[in-house]
């Protein structure tokens, strides 16, 4: 199996302004000079996390789903993010995993944050998506998503895991920065698998702050890699397949997990 490269993105956002926000990450993304199999934007990454999404959602065929196809094509990589959608009557909170190739997957965010009043605008999804990369299965969420960890819980069988890498993006507070750091060390023990937290900085439409905290951290719940808080940084990372194949075979915990299935 493969290492896997993955840069990771920092950064302010422009509240409810798409033009201003795609250029600064595309800004940002041809910045990138090392070869990356992967880029991770924060939620929301092209407005900000607004609850006024009939202002400025758009479709699966409109402009920043157009320039994900585009950046990934350039950078001949996989970009994640998510955006605010539009489909048929709905509003949703969509992750986008695209490819260089221009086909993409989704998940719609599971868990809508009710202090923020997204339930009352947002529709939830009600699948998981896991996904490839170099022989690596992935599984990317949202935000409010961390708080629950049945969720996102791993799974063993037929001598394999479910996914190896837990993937969150975030539009999260600092004043409840500590949930973010505990939650995602914790989702990365419990699941023996790498976790990426991907937030964003500065202060949004409604004058909350966020500092940030991105963060890489191993199956062992080390951060192996973690962004300033409050400062724009773009950080590029190897994960080493081989390493958490080795801690999984001689730590298998995975043989004692509890069965479950989750009724939608």
């Amino acid at each position: 199996m493969q290492d896997l490269t993955i840069s990771i993105i920092q950064s302010k956002l422009i509240w409810e302004n798409i033009d201003a926000n795609l250029e600064n990450f595309e800004k940002k993304i041809n910045g990138i000079k090392k070869h990356q199999d992967l880029i991770v934007l924060p939620e929301m990454f092209n407005t900000g996390f607004s609850i006024n999404p009939q202002k400025f959602a758009e479709t699966l065929d409109g402009k920043t789903m157009q320039w994900l196809k585009k950046q990934a094509a350039l950078k001949n990589c996989v970009i994640l993010g998510s955006v605010a959608i539009r489909e048929n009557d709905n509003y949703l909170n969509r992750l986008v995993w695209m490819q260089a190739d221009g086909t993409y997957q989704t998940y719609d965010k599971r868990h809508l944050f009710r202090m923020g009043s997204e339930q009352t605008v947002y529709a939830g999804g009600d699948r998981k998506i896991i996904t490839e990369l170099k022989g690596w299965k992935i599984l990317p969420l949202v935000c409010y998503d961390l708080r629950f960890p049945v969720w996102s819980k791993n799974t063993y069988s037929n001598n394999s895991y479910e996914y190896d890498l837990l993937i969150y993006i975030a539009n999260w507070p600092q004043s409840r920065n500590h949930v973010w750091k505990a939650l995602l060390k914790a989702r990365a023990l419990e699941n023996l698998s790498y976790v990426v937290g991907v937030n964003r900085i500065g202060k949004d439409g409604r004058m909350l702050d966020h500092s940030g905290d991105s963060t890489i951290i191993d199956f062992l719940g080390n951060i192996v890699e973690e962004a300033p808080p409050s400062e724009e940084k773009i950080i590029t990372y190897t994960l080493n397949y081989e390493s958490l194949q080795k801690f999984r075979s001689g730590f298998a915990v995975g043989l004692d997990w509890d069965e479950f299935t989750i009724n939608i």
